[in-house]
């Protein structure tokens, strides 16, 4: 895995620049390419082809066609095959020259070739053109910035804010946005004038042309009715192949254990392929409600692995600033830095991990399908008793301290219910209400007209090729939730540590192949990935099979009452951003209801916390190394982050 950076004119120093402030994405080697047109930059992890011959930015025989690209192409070998057949000449053993030769047999569609996870950008000397692409699900991140003549790219944005031609401004109603889902919906980002490149798109810029982006993969589905067999069957073969692809590494290669079904179902895959001994990462906390390790240690066990654990009890405010700083822009998932932490450990023993990311979205894991599916019948209620009674009755019932649990559940299905119907399944996944911003903005700092918090969920609901409404929400959690936070999460979390990880079960093909099963076989009742769990018998433990989903979030509702209480008050009440952007008396209603337990308000405070501390460290321009919370990486990669304790146990 790698870093990739560019720009529509010559400057060594700004190239180099560029690629020095990502060089935690690729430590192995660093290159650039200039000519009077642009300037390209490279940071490369070596995963493949370990030898200089894998050196980027890679070009052509002639030196007309440049490359620097981040990610895998799994059937790499396969293209090869095809392109040596067409008469290219190949140099090396690694991916990217097939990139490179792939470009020149069929252009900019290339990338309809590909089965990977990838960004790149191609420069076409002959055609004074730069390509710009990224994968069909939005693995890896590529942000771009135009502005007439002058066009921006890179992997992460702190490596755009290199060039002075940046302004470093707040996108206000990306502010909006971010607020209710807690990240930043493509294309835009929290920086005005910066965006990212949409997940299964290419952009084609020309200086006197300007830019223009097409879109080359969408999700499409087509259902066939077929016994259930035929889809259980199709599962696992399918995805014991997408496992298999995945495996292909000259370094060291590990997998994320959570204890949930996706990972499990992951390990034991491997197995099957015959991966031996495999090494698995698991991590809990100390309030077992949160904590999954119990399970994770039946899988490891179960499979003989040598198996890692670290518990976290709590996290340390340089832990919050480092992972803002990586992030580039605030996303509040609360198992990012829990994700961060575990890239960090499974760094010390592999250089690649794989991991169940999109099982959820696929094959409908999360609560929120059943949310949507139940709100159908709670809807049979007059409006009135729902919201003018049963609303406000169970909104004032106290919040519960464990992760989940009857009521904290009864309150989040009524509070996502209150939300207009056009938000579909993602109201319960948004924490602001009908104008956006929760009434935490200030008055007048957007106009009301402006505010419309459900409008990307209509444009990827419009995009749809099915009427039905659980493929309408699959759709919109791989196009919507998927890239821009879960995939973002991944990537940059992974990377502050020059970990690779792969996911499974995002490969196109294996996607594709779900979006034709009959959504009764995957939401069945309420038992959700029904047909998956009926797939993987004989595979995983009935233990494991018969779980509901939990995932890796933080504690960190009880935390921000605790340990990090001190720290959150003299953020939030010493933050400019906070002053100048944010109602003060509806902030200190936030924190005072959180504290006094008579609400759960972490996703407001959560989001607003690191809010104030992005805004410092980006727009102010702190930077992470002046910030007082800040720990050399050295202190970092001792442990000296976040309350850790190691455990490696040999199952």
């Amino acid at each position: 895995m790698c870093g990739i950076a560019g720009f529509s004119w010559r400057d060594e120093d700004l190239v180099r620049a560029m690629g020095k402030v990502m060089a935690h994405r690729g430590p192995d080697q660093y290159g650039f390419y200039v000519d009077q047109e642009v300037s390209l930059a490279h940071q490369r992890l070596s995963i493949i082809d370990l030898t200089s011959h894998g050196r980027q930015p890679m070009g052509n025989e002639d030196g007309t066609v440049w490359v620097t690209y981040n990610g895998e192409i799994y059937n790499f070998r396969e293209l090869r095959s095809v392109l040596e057949g067409k008469g290219h000449k190949f140099q090396s053993q690694c991916d990217t020259e097939v990139i490179v030769h792939a470009y020149e047999e069929y252009g900019a569609e290339c990338v309809t070739h590909f089965n990977g996870m990838f960004a790149f950008a191609i420069w076409d000397q002959q055609r004074k053109e730069l390509i710009l692409a990224r994968d069909r699900l939005g693995i890896k991140p590529l942000y771009y910035y135009a502005n007439g003549k002058k066009f921006v790219f890179a992997s992460e944005i702190k490596a755009i804010l290199q060039a002075k031609e940046v302004e470093r401004e707040l996108n206000i109603e990306s502010l909006c946005q971010y607020l209710g889902y807690e990240f930043v919906p493509a294309p835009e980002t929290l920086y005005r004038g910066i965006k990212k490149l949409p997940a299964g798109h290419y952009l084609r810029f020309q200086e006197e042309k300007g830019y223009e982006i097409t879109r080359y993969w969408d999700l499409r589905f087509q259902e066939q009715r077929h016994p259930a067999t035929y889809y259980e069957e199709g599962i696992c073969d399918i995805l014991t192949e997408a496992v298999r692809k995945r495996l292909m590494s000259d370094v060291p290669l590990g997998v994320f254990l959570s204890g949930g079904l996706d990972s499990s179902a992951v390990v034991a895959l491997m197995k099957r392929c015959g991966v031996e001994p495999i090494q698995t990462f698991s991590l809990g906390y100390e309030d077992p409600s949160f904590s999954e390790l119990g399970y994770a240690r039946i899988m490891a066990k179960e499979l003989n692995t040598v198996h890692h654990e670290i518990i976290i009890d709590p996290i340390s405010p340089s832990l919050i600033e480092r992972t803002a700083w990586h992030l580039d822009e605030p996303m509040t998932d609360l198992s990012t830095i829990s994700f961060y932490l575990i890239c960090q450990k499974a760094r010390e023993h592999v250089t690649v991990c794989l991991s169940g990311e999109g099982g959820d979205e696929v094959l409908v894991g999360y609560d929120r399908f059943k949310a949507s599916k139940a709100h159908g019948y709670y809807a049979l209620f007059p409006k009135w008793l729902r919201q003018g009674l049963i609303g406000p009755l169970v909104a004032g019932l106290p919040d519960q301290s464990q992760k989940k649990g009857f009521v904290n559940i009864l309150k989040r299905f009524i509070q996502g219910g209150m939300l207009p119907d056009e938000g579909g399944h993602m109201r319960w996944q948004y924490f602001g209400t009908e104008q956006g911003s929760g009434g935490l903005l200030k008055s007048g700092m957007v106009d009301k007209g402006e505010v419309d918090p459900f409008a990307p969920i209509r444009h990827h609901t419009s995009q749809c090729n099915s009427q039905n409404r659980l493929d309408r929400e699959i759709y919109i959690d791989l196009k919507f939730m998927m890239s821009d936070s879960v995939l973002m999460k991944v990537d940059k979390m992974s990377m502050a540590h020059a970990l690779e990880v792969r996911v499974p079960f995002l490969d196109h093909q294996f996607v594709e192949f779900c979006a034709g099963i009959p959504g009764d076989l995957k939401l069945k009742g309420f038992q959700t990935k029904a047909v998956f769990r009926s797939a993987m018998k004989g595979i995983l433990p009935d233990s494991i099979r018969g779980r509901g989903k939990q995932g890796y979030s933080l504690p960190i509702k009880n935390w921000l009452r605790d340990e990090l209480k001190e720290y959150t008050l003299d953020t939030l009440q010493g933050s400019d951003a906070i002053q100048t952007y944010f109602n003060r008396k509806q902030v200190d209603r936030v924190i005072s209801e959180h504290f006094a337990r008579t609400h759960n308000r972490n996703h407001e405070l959560w989001g607003m916390l690191n809010f104030a501390v992005w805004h410092r460290l980006f727009i102010e321009g702190e930077g992470l190394g002046n910030s007082r919370h800040a720990v050399s990486s050295t202190a970092e990669q001792v442990g000296l982050v976040g309350n850790q304790r190691d455990k490696r146990t040999p199952c």
